[in-house]
């Protein structure tokens, strides 16, 4: 393994094999719970994550992960989930996917933006702050975090008086 982290080592064993689901891999992270220990992946896609995805990655991973002895003999129990509300948007396609949220963008500057998502392409992020549209590019965005909302504006849109 050299001088590579284990987390490392298991981000490069299972980023192909979670690709060849259709996923992208986000995370990994190994801890201690009790005698045993947790080993967490976190996959996403556009347009979110089925219950049956999550089913067909973990029996991938836990494949390849017997394949490779990665966690080596002491028990472990395999977590795989799609991210949460609280995941830092980092990436591009983090920003893509959470099109239409509200989210709080934290600036390198140390400012942070409160808008809702327009649209994310590779270069930047378009936000509605407070009826005006902006441009972010990523280069000034330190992170964002959606916003929690009891009522997203999708909701609102959807309401015409139908019922069916």
């Amino acid at each position: 393994m050299g001088s590579a982290s284990p987390r490392d080592h298991l981000m490069k064993l299972l980023e192909p094999v979670v690709s060849a689901e259709g996923l992208d891999l986000e995370d990994v992270t190994v801890t201690q719970a009790g005698k045993r220990r947790l080993l967490r992946v976190i996959v996403d896609r556009d347009g979110g994550v089925s219950l049956d995805d999550v089913a067909d990655v973990s029996q991938a991973v836990s494949t390849a992960l017997d394949e490779d002895d990665a966690m080596g003999q002491a028990a472990y129990t395999l977590e795989v989930s799609s991210p949460g509300v609280d995941r830092p948007l980092t990436e591009p396609r983090h920003w893509r996917r959470a099109a239409k949220r509200l989210v709080k963008a934290e600036m390198r500057d140390g400012t942070e933006i409160e808008g809702r998502i327009l649209a994310a392409d590779e270069s930047g992020v378009d936000l509605d702050v407070a009826g005006a549209a902006r441009r972010l590019d990523y280069e000034d965005l330190a992170r964002g975090r959606v916003q929690v909302e009891f009522r997203r504006i999708d909701d609102v849109d959807d309401v015409d008086g139908d019922e069916g």
